[in-house]
């Protein structure tokens, strides 16, 4: 069975799939909760330079400095300290995904946090930028990680 979250090449898509910026997060219990750009507004925002975005079929650009939720602080925000998780896959309206370890959110690498990120360079992303992106600071060079337009996060625990 193919992995759709492994990471891959896939074709570039300019294009939003869908006009809501709004995604699904779904705790390994089952219970979801519709998440906006306002909600992610209301938690502590952090700020990670030096970034680029590494695009299938459109190059390197940057740097960036990616202002936004921590993945790990909104999943505090949203799951019972006592729920056990050891995956997040993080799922854009195109189908595209990556899959992140616990263990990366806890002790990310020396490149830096990972984050949703929805300001760039001090000002709102807009919708065909992502407006609600997965930054991962350690990915550099295959646009493999990075997923915008945002609209599933599936936190899992492995049975």
């Amino acid at each position: 069975m193919h992995d759709l979250l492994a990471p891959h090449r896939h074709d570039p898509n300019p294009d939003p799939p869908s006009a809501d910026p709004a995604f699904t997060l779904t705790r390994p219990d089952g219970i979801e909760y519709d998440v906006t750009p306002s909600a992610l507004s209301a938690l502590p925002q952090t700020s990670v330079s030096d970034c680029y975005i590494v695009s299938t079929g459109h190059g390197i650009s940057g740097p960036f400095t990616f202002t936004g939720v921590l993945l790990i602080d909104l999943l505090a925000a949203y799951l019972d300290e006592d729920l056990a998780w050891d995956r997040v896959e993080v799922i854009s309206g195109d189908g595209f995904g990556t899959r992140l370890t616990s263990d990366e959110l806890r002790q990310p690498g020396r490149a830096g946090k990972i984050l949703l990120a929805c300001v760039i360079d001090g000002e709102p992303m807009t919708r065909t930028q992502g407006l609600v992106r997965l930054i991962v600071p350690s990915e550099t060079d295959d646009a493999l990680r990075q997923v915008k337009w945002v609209s599933q996060i599936r936190v899992k625990r492995e049975a």
